[in-house]
């Protein structure tokens, strides 16, 4: 599969037999995942949020299965937390997002 990270390699699934899909670009993020990916869009360098607009911490499960998805990236460690996910949101994310907004148009 020419030029792909080990992590692209991954995210690629046989599909009726012979096509090749990128598992990422076919999926699409439920609400609660569509809510966190979108806060990135407004944010330096796509940096995800730790909580949401109402101050409690962004589910583990959330930020864990938009990592699986290829949809966010861990970008740095937090020192003060080292248990917390600090992620961004990846081109593969933007793209779901826009694919959600134009099937709910």
């Amino acid at each position: 599969m020419g030029g792909l990270s080990e992590r692209q390699k991954g995210r690629r699934k046989t599909v009726s037999g012979n096509q090749d899909v990128n598992i990422a670009a076919v999926l699409r993020p439920t609400d609660a995942q569509r809510r966190y990916l979108m806060r990135g869009l407004r944010e330096a360098g796509g940096k995800l949020p730790l909580f949401d607009h109402d101050g409690r911490e962004v589910p583990r499960k959330t930020i864990e299965a938009c990592m699986a998805n290829g949809w966010a990236e861990p970008w740095t460690n937090n020192p003060i937390r080292p248990d917390w996910l600090v992620c961004r949101l990846t081109p593969a994310g933007r793209t779901a997002l826009n694919q959600t907004h134009a099937k709910r148009d």
